[in-house]
């Protein structure tokens, strides 16, 4: 795991910081500095033994640790390949790896949640990632093997069947992430470091958290529950005994918990387990770009106070373009629930049903009105032409397509993105050399604009024979060029 100042780590089941405090007043002092009366000894065996053990034996049986197996190849290193005079020459052709691979096993563990009694368990994409073998141990130490049903990037989630399942298995009810707030009482469950089930109990101390880890669908829960690494993939449940979230990393300098730990809206995972289960999982698409309102953005639209998200671009057709969204449009909540930045307007997009409608709140010159959008998947147009470019020019190793909704929505960028993207570089390939890297947008080659991959082939053809290649890319919004001899 990678070490630095501040680290994100991934943690499996949750530990919580225990946030219940009994105070007993033991007497009363009558002294001049002695304070009100109003203090009284409990009056009642109740009220000495509160508790959230009742919860815990409702809802922890439906947690599980899951440990995984994984069968790594690796190639000895040398370091003279690390060595900038063989680098002139060799480059990065051998990336320093020399001999036969060998092969080694990573063991790992983390968490998971029982959300059906036939063996069904949702956990964290990064728990099960790369795994050969999953070996799943229940609350009452029973050991099941586990098939992976489907796993989720994008959201970090995955979706496990339990193999040789008799009889029905406690399953945790799903709650309402929606009805979530700042303040609410959570307990998080899970098998921290490998010690066993632990139960940790806080706050939800923020919600709709955003840029935390590199998923493309992020509106965490933030909780100071106690989650360190093993937590991963285990249950956030509120006061009544509801899965609220599967949490996911935390935040930290030290490796532990700080008090900081973000989870997965269970609002978000029913959608996605959903869409796992039937091997179906598509989500609607907006078609339209925009920022986040600053209070500079704010004051020049005339707003009472930053809120919403600014629309700059909606593509033609598109379900936001149909719906009536226009650029300069101000979106401040979706079917009622507020939006604050565009990863928020994204995800909540993300967690509604296709072939349906949202309603989208809209600030336009002063006034709200209320969009109705239809809730339609990514399409694939232009068609993506996938090919991979042969023979001797600057592009032979490379694999290009066009650009469309669909694509870029798998890819996780921005859905109005255009043009010839480069998907993959063979490695020791002409492309290679020409330093181009998967992400790289081909603007033009030999001066001819690019726009399909029909016309990229067309022009590699003329010019088949030529030793001199003069391109253009588009590479993290800046046009970079270059002349290139084979």
């Amino acid at each position: 795991m990678r070490e630095s100042d501040v680290q994100l780590r991934w943690t499996p089941t949750i530990l919580t910081i225990a946030l219940i405090t009994m105070m007993a007043v033991v007497g009363v002092n009558h002294t001049a500095h002695a304070q009100s009366d109003d203090r009284r000894l409990p009056t009642s065996q109740t009220e000495i033994k509160m508790s959230f053990s009742p919860l815990v034996k409702q809802t922890a049986p439906a947690v599980v640790n899951i440990y995984t197996k994984k069968v790594v190849s690796e190639r000895q290193r040398t370091p003279f390949f690390n060595d900038p005079f063989f680098k002139q020459f060799f480059g990065d052709r051998f990336g320093g790896a020399v001999g036969a691979p060998r092969q080694r096993v990573e063991r790992s563990l983390g968490s998971g949640v029982i959300v059906s009694g036939n063996g069904t368990i949702v956990t964290n994409h990064h728990v099960i990632n790369g795994a050969s073998e999953i070996r799943v141990v229940l609350h009452d130490n029973r050991e099941f093997d586990a098939d992976l049903v489907g796993s989720d990037e994008r959201t970090d989630l995955a979706v496990l069947k339990l193999r040789g399942v008799e009889n029905e298995l406690p399953a945790i009810t799903f709650g309402d992430s929606d009805a979530v707030d700042v303040g609410d009482l959570v307990l998080a469950i899970g098998n921290p470091f490998g010690v066993g089930q632990t139960v940790t109990s806080g706050i939800v101390s923020a919600l709709a958290r955003a840029g935390v880890t590199g998923q493309d669908y992020q509106s965490f829960i933030q909780t100071d529950a106690a989650i360190n690494p093993g937590n991963s993939g285990g249950a956030l449940i509120d006061i009544d005994g509801k899965l609220i979230g599967v949490n996911s990393a935390i935040f930290t300098k030290s490796g532990g918990s700080n008090g900081i730990g973000f989870a997965v809206p269970v609002n978000m995972v029913k959608v996605v387990m959903r869409g796992l289960i039937s091997g179906d999982l598509r989500r609607p698409w907006l078609g339209a770009a925009g920022q986040a309102v600053t209070a500079d953005l704010a004051s020049s639209l005339e707003l009472d106070r930053p809120h919403g998200v600014l629309i700059s671009d909606v593509r033609e057709g598109s379900p936001a373009g149909r719906g009536g969204l226009r650029t300069g449009d101000v979106v401040i909540a979706v079917n009622g629930l507020a939006v604050d930045n565009p990863n928020e307007l994204k995800f909540r997009i993300a967690t509604l049903e296709l072939d349906k409608k949202a309603e989208l709140s809209v600030l336009r010159q002063g006034k709200e009105v209320v969009l109705p959008m239809p809730l339609e998947v990514a399409p694939e147009l232009p068609a993506r032409d996938e090919s991979v470019i042969d023979g001797a020019n600057p592009f032979s190793g490379s694999k290009i397509a066009n650009m469309n909704p669909a694509l870029a929505d798998e890819l996780g960028i921005d859905t109005l993105s255009q043009g010839v993207v480069v998907l993959a570089v063979a490695r020791d390939s002409l492309a290679r050399r020409t330093r181009l890297q998967a992400g790289d947008y081909i603007v033009e080659i030999n001066g001819q604009k690019i726009d399909t991959v029909a016309r990229l082939k067309e022009v590699i053809r003329a010019g088949e024979r030529r030793r001199d290649w003069k391109i253009a890319v588009k590479r993290d919004g800046k046009v970079l060029t270059g002349e290139f001899t084979l």
